[in-house]
């Protein structure tokens, strides 16, 4: 009979080993299982959903006789359905910053202060800034697991693939649904919807607010874009073909010039009735670019991900700091 009882310390023991998240990351977990689920859930479908489309890509590219046959010689229907399934993903991940800000940001605080669920919390013997830094770290590792997951395999399938998608790595396609703007984005966007959802103190309003300052955001961040790095110049003569410099190159502007260095606008003497007669005329000999190399794109990409991460750092310490003094 003794080897069928169990002690009672054998009994809590087993509890315990069942039930191993106590305090607060029990509470985090039940409370917010269906964010924790739904981000799981668009992890593992969006990471099989890319990797099945590069290799799909990449099959179709080999059996066309890419890449010793060059891409202007591959079917133009092919390399059309390859680039709308590229652009497809690409434009999906686009939109995950502005979805973790309205649906996880927003929410997370201020439905708890709507409902009165941090008064209660607050009653236990938890302390505040505990319950807070527990809150805004689920939800901001949450987004940095997913999107840095996704990210990740996005720039996986983009680089064998670039010279053949219609998208350049400047594009809001690959530059933010890459590493590391993806993530940084989306740390920003979720930070902003928890500072509105702090200061509102209402979840429906601290979304419908969200969901309009991250779109401004949005369009404001892809505006400074190309001004985060100065771009190169580059000089050739005018009709021959461009440099190896300008080999995966993003063209900013472009110019032409005369060979001490004047530049004139690309149109210039192109609708004259003599344009070569109007070229000599002027000393125009070069065509100019104003570009950015392929080498920049690491230091464009980080740059903007340092201001972003910067931001979200300044937007917790808000959070922090009014969510520990205003009234609950």
């Amino acid at each position: 009979m003794s080897t069928l009882t169990r002690t009672p310390a054998q009994q809590d023991a087993s509890f315990a080993g069942r039930r191993r998240l106590r305090g607060l990351a029990w509470l985090m977990m039940r409370q917010h299982r269906a964010p924790l689920i739904a981000c799981a859930a668009m992890t593992v479908v969006g990471a099989a959903w890319i990797i099945h489309e590069r290799g799909t890509t990449l099959d179709a590219l080999h059996g066309a006789g890419w890449p010793a046959k060059h891409v202007d010689g591959l079917d133009g229907a092919l390399v059309q359905r390859l680039d709308n399934s590229f652009n497809q993903v690409a434009n999906y991940l686009g939109y995950l910053p502005l979805l973790f800000g309205v649906f996880i940001g927003a929410p997370l605080i201020s439905s708890d202060l709507e409902h009165g669920t941090a008064r209660l919390v607050a009653t236990q013997s938890v302390p505040r800034s505990h319950w807070i830094l527990w809150k805004l770290g689920l939800a901001l590792g949450l987004v940095a697991a997913t999107t840095g997951i996704l990210g990740a395999l996005f720039g996986w399938w983009w680089r064998p693939v670039q010279h053949v998608v219609s998208s350049n790595w400047l594009d809001g396609t690959v530059f933010v649904g890459s590493l590391p703007v993806l993530t940084a984005l989306a740390l920003f966007t979720t930070s902003l919807g928890i500072a509105i959802g702090v200061l509102v103190r209402r979840a429906v309003t601290a979304m419908v607010l969200t969901f309009f300052t991250s779109a401004v955001a949005l369009l404001v961040a892809d505006y400074l874009k190309p001004r985060l790095a100065t771009p190169r110049r580059i000089a050739f003569p005018l009709g021959s073909e461009p440099p190896p410099e300008l080999t995966n190159a993003v063209q900013v502007d472009q110019w032409v010039g005369t060979a001490s260095g004047k530049v004139y606008g690309w149109g210039t003497c192109v609708n004259d009735s003599n344009a070569d007669a109007c070229r000599a005329k002027l000393g125009i000999v070069n065509s100019v670019w104003d570009y950015f190399g392929y080498d920049q794109m690491a230091t464009l990409q980080w740059t903007a991900a340092g201001l972003l991460l910067s931001a979200s750092v300044l937007l917790v310490a808000l959070v922090v700091w009014r969510a520990r003094r205003q009234a609950l």
